[in-house]
């Protein structure tokens, strides 16, 4: 799992500038299915909160942010996580790497092996994403030097290749890298590698964004340098920021920093590939290669993640069953973070003892470029708060707790997305993905697309009934709900 790693740093991915090259993740994705989007989150958290539950962000019940951020809590016995129910099916559970999910990291309850960096149990160490961390051992901490994405890669080689765990019994691993997240540091190994390149500028970085929600103006990290190419405006300093808002740094620069960031990333897939390859495991391993999610890179003026739209928000996914090496078929169909936990407890027999929220994409794996498939996919954004203290959308400084981004609900649905702001009288908006992917046209308001708004609208709400959430009936009216009277 990356780090607010766009999909746009993949050479796998055709929108990637022609000079990045991945070559071992785009193996994986050569020996399994790629998937054109995936949905985790909006941010570190929430991310790592659903795939640890399967659940979406507005049922997960007891977590909070607590203390100085990036402190946080949960009650284990209301929050159980998924590892807990693979250890007591006989799977040997390990964890490497970032943790943002609570100051207990579930150590001895939900991990037989744990090196973890704890963000929440460590505020002064949490900027700290690539050098001089804090790590517990198996719950004995000490401060560790070395470039993070390699130690991490050294630490996961040894359980794959059998330390730390018996030989006779299956296995289950979250890696979890801190790249590409700011500050964002290649390693010196890959520093400058890629100076020189220029990268295409997106088309609205400076905006104006007509028929999108006012909260775009207050997160433009974006103005014109003096070689009249884009460069980072001076933004206020942010509580808990660790990104790199460096003022005047040139666009280009910054794509470049970015995809160097994740050569290193791409080496770690490599090793790890070879050694399930010469222990023979490859055949019986489910891999998973993932993004927390994405990450502006100037689309829409962002330079963050959180909002709703693809360049933000959605990952990279691809995946490989055991057994089946696939000739990279491609899906279109997007998952999200649930889907993927119910995929990992389907292929390993286990069934949760609680109610999740991921659909069997197992037919997706089968034949991944389908076009009978009908089942919606549903993110919701609710900022710092889940659970039950999402039941009621708030109107203070806590709608926009994360990034100065609203409340959202988002829908996928075939080619469409729909977004909706919770905020009072901010428009709904309805993108074609197939004709849009930038998503630059919002269809919500012309009058020729009103059926489509009104389907998306009614298939978003009923998914929020069916995953539990208290805020569906008392979300704020929408632009075009006023000027209905509806």
């Amino acid at each position: 799992m990356a780090d607010d790693q766009s999909y746009k740093t993949l050479s796998c991915y055709p929108e990637a500038p022609s000079w990045v090259n991945t070559p071992h993740i785009d193996r994986l994705a050569s020996q399994g299915v790629r998937f054109e989007r995936s949905y985790l989150g909006a941010w570190c958290m929430p991310s790592r909160a659903s795939l640890l539950t399967g659940r979406l962000q507005h049922a997960i019940q007891s977590m909070r942010m607590e203390g100085e951020y990036p402190g946080s809590t949960y009650d284990p016995r209301q929050c159980p996580f998924v590892p807990s129910v693979l250890r007591k099916h006989g799977y040997q559970t390990a964890q490497i790497g970032k943790w943002h999910t609570g100051v207990d990291t579930g150590y001895g309850r939900d991990w037989d092996y744990q090196i973890v960096w704890n963000r929440p149990g460590h505020p002064a160490n949490a900027g700290n994403y690539f050098h001089d961390q804090i790590l517990a051992f198996n719950g004995q901490e000490r401060m560790v030097e070395g470039y993070s994405t390699d130690n991490y890669t050294k630490w996961a080689l040894e359980y794959i290749r059998g330390q730390h765990r018996p030989a006779d019994a299956p296995w289950f691993l979250w890696l979890c890298y801190g790249a590409v997240h700011g500050p964002t540091t290649p390693a010196p190994r890959h520093l400058g590698k890629l100076a020189g390149h220029e990268a295409t500028v997106p088309a609205d970085i400076y905006g104006p964004w007509p028929h999108k929600p006012a909260y775009l103006e207050k997160t433009q990290a974006w103005q014109r340098g003096r070689d009249g190419r884009p460069a980072m405006r001076t933004r206020p300093k942010r509580d808990g920021n660790f990104d790199t808002d460096e003022p005047g740094l040139a666009f280009d620069k910054w794509i470049q920093q970015v995809n160097e960031c994740a050569m290193a990333l791409d080496e770690a897939v490599g090793q790890l590939l070879q050694a399930l390859d010469e222990t023979g495991q490859r055949d019986n391993t489910l891999v998973i290669y993932v993004a927390d999610q994405g990450y502006g890179l100037g689309e829409h003026g962002f330079s963050q993640k959180v909002a709703a739209y693809d360049a933000t928000i959605a990952s990279p996914l691809i995946i490989s069953r055991p057994g089946k090496r696939s000739a990279g078929e491609v899906c279109r169909h997007p998952v999200n973070a649930p889907d993927l936990v119910d995929l990992v407890c389907r292929t390993a027999g286990v069934e949760l003892p609680w109610k999740a929220h991921g659909r069997d994409i197992r037919p997706l794996l089968d034949q991944p470029r389908r076009t009978d498939w009908n089942q919606p996919l549903l993110m919701t954004h609710t900022g710092r708060y889940y659970g039950g203290d999402t039941d009621t959308v708030p109107t203070d400084e806590r709608l926009t707790s994360t990034g100065n981004t609203p409340w959202y609900v988002m829908l996928r649905d075939g080619q469409y997305k729909y977004i909706r702001t919770l905020v009072e009288g901010e428009p709904e908006e309805v993108y074609d993905l197939a004709a849009d992917p930038e998503e630059l046209v919002n269809l919500a308001g012309q009058a020729e697309h009103a059926g489509l708004l009104a389907r998306l609208r009614s298939t978003a709400i009923a998914e929020l009934r069916r995953t539990d959430a208290g805020f569906v009936d008392s979300m704020p009216a929408t632009k075009a709900l006023l000027r209905t009277g509806r």
